[in-house]
């Protein structure tokens, strides 16, 4: 990496702009930097440093770069780092801007402008600048990629700082582990402890898990086998617990085993006891239940003996009435012949009184001659009615005709009215279509101008809507911003007091016996303690949460507002000046003018259309006068003929009505006469047929009853049944004779009738003692189904705590190793004889690739009287692994660098860096470093030393590598000819650059 050239505005204590050209100042290898305390000289390394990540060393990083802006810039310079170097090959121009706040454009107050960042690559066969990005994260993730080495790493490598070293040299383990844990980044070796420790832990938990589960199982087989079984008194992770629980549960199934033979026997006995018990219950049921049929059917027999009378006399009318069915036929054809001869009766005495007096005796052939007199009468008015209808119809045709005269005269006079108004009907329809189609082209230039005066009012208000909205935003992002400051004050205010506190919350984890995470000792005679207002990890990441919430917001309300503004520039170029109420006036009245020129324009097709139907209508009213003129004249004629025609039908109905209204009331007379004589003549040959049928009837029911043997019909009548009465009967019957042969049938059972002759059954006993015996079969089925239940539970119980112990062997195992390994990475472990870390055991080795790399540099300074050396040695009671140690060629013994002098402090950590940055160097890849600094430190040498530590940075310019000093030491300007001073001034410092000419 080489730096070409930096370009400093209103940075630092820098008020203008002020530029660097490290490709002169390196020419001659060495180069100082000097000013006078506080002129600025750290801020030109600050300036490299924040143009290639974003930010400056240390604690002078704070308030998102707010706090970079010079406080002696002008109003409207903003703050702008570039750096011109070349890394990788690749020549880069980086250009940075931090927020800066600055006046509004528009109204009162600031706003916040976002930081800036760009990349160009330069390309030499175009011989141009070439943009790559302008994302900070893009930026940010290139230069560390190219450089090899994160922003701590540089500082430390490149930008060796004053101070850091000397105390680097005189460190102690702990201090001097953490930098080289920063530089070399050997996190991920504590991370593997913290793994391995987790990981012990998580195999401890799940063995002490699993003995758990495998207790939980001793005490369900206790319970399964109640007072036979006794559980180790043992707890989880306890060695040997496996083991007890396996025989306790031998012991227990093998009881269980015992019991449940036993219990087969006892079910074995009651099982026979229960199946005599069962024979002799139904034994005793079967003989008490044909002793009670026995008695049943003697009680049944004696009931039909004395029902014996009754039966007899119930045959006996069943044997007449099956005789009088014989009859039966004759008396209903009797019976049906007596009531038609009554109904034909009722008809001829109702038809008589309806007669005229003259025939109300007549017979039947008389009636029938009467009525068709009347038919052949009523025959002759046929062709009377036939004229009575066309007479109808003349009226009809003649009313029609009046009907037609009356509405051609109303047509003729309408036509005449209408006909006489339409010259200026048509002069006023012309007019409307001519004023319409006017308005319509009036509208349709009124209508290309509403879309763009729309427009403009819209955006017109659009541009005040975001006027207010850019400054509430404006509020919102200085709000969020500030909220943002003072989260972030309140974050690493809580940090510095847990920092401060953090023994104490350390010491509370302390365990007597149990080694200190920091150091190791087994003993804690004095843990720190927590004071009053202690800040814990809790409370601090609950800070660092809000502080990046409040990040988050600032971002947002940043966005929000920058959104604001660009709508608010489109709208103001579309609306201009012109305010909104002046422009919504214009709108309104051009819309007004739009609407009266469409509403007369909406009539233009209505008055086309009026106007073509007047035209029709007047051809209509002409065509329909002529029409009327010539009707007038046919209906004269008509009216002769049909005058001539209701003359000669008027007189052919006279001669045919009579004394009759009309020819259809006659013949309604001759219809119902000739009717009536029919019906009359029907009637009474009816009656005459009822009676000879009613007398044959009765000849036949005397003879059937004669022959079925009663001496009259109605004794024949009176025995016969009807359906019901017979159903009954024969039910009777056929239930004393089902009866009769059931009781023979049972008093003849041979097993019945032994049964009787026996004592009587005892059934209340032998139930009782079935109960017995099946309550005692029942009780030894439980107690055997319990004892079988114990040895499966029992079975299945150790089975299952046999397969967990097996289950955990390997488990056991990996806990032992995992033990072990954790034990040997964090130095806690009797194998681990210098009780060194991993990490520590690691930077312990980059110590001594430092170590080595520094002495080559330390002998000539020291003219080859120091050596670094790496010492792994523990002091105290802590770990080692991280000393370092100074040898005197001159004494030949090694001591601690705390001894060396002033100088000698000096120029060794001097010597101890440039060995870091080549160690460091080579970690990150080998990327070359070709520009150094050095910070402060000469003022501690003699001439001769000061020498000697020039040669050997001189030495640095091999390879084209330059050195910047930093430093206000009078002699070093006499020795360096190329040199960049810093100018202090009350309106800021300033820089002045000269090279080798």
């Amino acid at each position: 990496m080489r730096l070409h050239r930096l370009d400093i505005t209103a940075f630092g204590p820098f008020g203008g702009s002020q530029s660097v050209d490290f490709d002169d100042l390196s020419a001659a290898g060495l180069f100082l930097l000097h000013g006078p305390t506080g002129a600025g000289k750290t801020s030109v390394l600050d300036a490299v440093c924040y143009a290639l990540y974003g930010s400056v060393p240390g604690a002078r990083q704070s308030g998102q770069g707010m706090t970079l802006r010079s406080d002696h810039a002008a109003a409207g310079t903003r703050t702008e780092v570039r750096l011109e170097l070349t890394v990788a090959g690749r020549r880069l121009e980086i250009t940075r801007q931090p927020p800066w706040e600055r006046a509004k454009l528009r109204g009162r107050g600031t706003t916040v402008d976002k930081a800036q960042t760009w990349l160009r690559e330069y390309d030499a066969t175009a011989g141009t600048w070439k943009d790559l990005s302008r994302s900070h994260q893009e930026i940010g993730e290139e230069i560390t990629q190219l450089l090899g080495m994160s922003r701590e790493q540089f500082c430390q490598v490149v930008l060796l700082p004053q101070g850091d070293f000397a105390r680097f040299l005189r460190a102690d383990a702990e201090a001097r582990g953490k930098l080289l844990g920063r530089l070399f980044d050997t996190h991920r070796f504590a991370e593997v402890e913290k793994r391995l420790a987790e990981r012990r832990r998580t195999t401890e938990a799940r063995v002490r898990e699993g003995d758990a589960a495998l207790l939980a199982d001793a005490h369900r087989m206790q319970q399964a086998a109640g007072d036979a079984m006794v559980l180790p008194e043992l707890g989880p992770g306890d060695p040997g617990l496996a083991e007890a629980v396996l025989a306790a549960a031998a012991v227990a199934r093998s009881t269980a085993r015992e019991l449940l033979a036993v219990a087969d026997c006892r079910l074995t006995a009651a099982e026979s006891a229960q199946a005599a018990a069962e024979r002799e219950l139904a034994g005793t049921r079967e003989r008490d239940r044909l002793q009670r049929r026995h008695a049943e059917a003697r009680l049944r027999a004696e009931r039909l003996a004395e029902r014996a009378d009754a039966h007899r006399a119930a045959r006996r009318r069943m044997e007449r009435a099956r005789k009088a069915e014989a009859v039966a036929p004759a008396l209903e054809l009797r019976d049906a012949a007596d009531a038609e001869h009554r109904r034909a009766a009722g008809a001829e005495a109702r038809v008589r009184t309806r007669l005229p007096e003259a025939l109300a005796d007549a017979g039947a052939a008389g009636l029938a001659a009467a009525a068709r007199r009347s038919a052949e009468e009523l025959g002759s008015l046929e062709s009377a009615r036939r004229a009575e209808g066309r007479l109808a119809e003349l009226a009809a045709e003649r009313a029609g005709l009046d009907r037609q005269e009356r509405a051609d005269e109303d047509v003729a006079h309408e036509a005449e009215s209408w006909l006489a108004d339409w010259e200026t009907r048509r002069t006023g329809l012309r007019a409307r279509v001519d004023a319409a189609q006017e308005a319509a082209t009036h509208a349709e230039q009124l209508g290309v101008q509403r879309d763009p005066a729309r427009r403009r009012l819209d955006a017109a208000r659009e541009r005040d809507r975001l006027a207010v909205a850019a400054d509430a935003a404006e509020r919102g992002a200085l709000a969020s911003a500030q909220e943002a400051v003072e989260a972030r004050d309140h974050w690493l205010d809580l940090k510095e007091q847990r920092l401060n506190g953090i023994a104490a919350e350390l010491a509370a984890h302390l365990t007597d016996g149990e080694p200190c995470v920091v150091c190791g000792a087994t003993e804690h005679p004095a843990p720190a303690r927590r004071i009053a207002g202690h800040v814990d990890r809790e409370a601090e990441d609950e800070a660092l949460a809000r502080h990046q919430e409040a990040e988050e917001r600032r971002a947002a309300a940043e966005r929000h507002f920058a959104s604001v503004r660009e709508a608010l520039a489109a709208a103001t170029a579309e609306a201009g000046d012109t305010p909104a109420e002046q422009l919504a006036e214009e709108a309104a009245e051009l819309e007004r003018r739009y609407t009266r020129a469409r509403a007369l324009a909406s009539g233009l097709h209505a008055a086309q259309e009026e106007l073509r139907r007047a035209e029709r209508e007047r051809e209509q009213r002409v065509a329909a006068r002529q029409e009327a003129a010539v009707r007038a004249a046919s209906r004269v004629a008509h009216r002769e003929r049909l005058q001539r025609e209701q003359t000669a039908l008027e007189g052919e109905l006279a001669q045919a009505r009579g004394t009759a209204d009309s020819v259809a009331a006659r013949a309604g007379q001759l219809e119902r006469r000739a009717a009536l004589l029919t019906e009359a003549a029907d009637a009474v040959r009816a009656a005459e047929d009822a009676a000879q049928r009613l007398k044959d009837a009765d000849a036949r029911l005397a003879d059937a009853a004669f022959r079925a043997g009663f001496d009259t019909p109605r004794e024949a009548a009176d025995a016969l049944l009807d359906d019901a009465a017979h159903r009954d009967l024969q039910h009777r019957l056929d239930a004393w004779a089902t009866e009769e042969a059931a009781v023979r049938a049972i008093l003849a059972e041979a097993d019945t009738a032994a049964a009787a002759q026996q004592p009587a059954a005892d059934l209340g006993r032998a139930e009782r003692e079935a109960a017995d015996a099946g309550r005692r079969l029942r009780d030894a089925a439980s107690a055997r189904d319990a004892a079988a239940r114990r040895c499966a539970e029992l079975a299945r119980l150790s089975a299952h705590a046999t397969t967990s112990v097996r289950g955990l062997a390997p488990l056991r195992e990996e806990y032992d190793r995992v033990a072990r390994l954790a034990s040997l990475a964090a130095g806690t472990s009797a194998d681990n004889e210098r009780r060194m870390r991993l990490e520590s055991y690691v930077l312990a080795a980059r110590l001594e690739q430092v170590a080595a790399a520094a002495t080559a540099r330390l002998q000539r300074m020291s003219s080859g009287r120091y050596t670094l050396v790496h010492s792994d040695d523990r002091t105290g009671r802590g770990r080692s692994g991280l000393g370092l140690h100074v040898v005197d060629a001159w004494t030949g013994r090694e001591r601690d660098t705390a001894t060396l002098s002033g100088g000698e402090t000096f120029f060794a950590s001097l010597a101890l860096a440039l060995g870091l940055a080549d160690v460091v160097t080579d970690e990150a890849g080998g990327v070359r470093l070709d520009t150094l600094f050095i910070d402060e430190g000469f003022g501690s040498l003699d001439d001769q030393t000061l020498d000697e530590v020039l040669d050997v940075l001189d030495s640095l310019r091999e390879r084209d590598r330059s050195v910047g000093i930093v430093s206000h030491v009078a002699d070093l300007r006499r020795r360096i000819h190329a040199q960049l001073e810093v100018v202090k001034g009350r309106s800021g410092s300033a820089l002045r650059q000269r090279g080798l000419g």
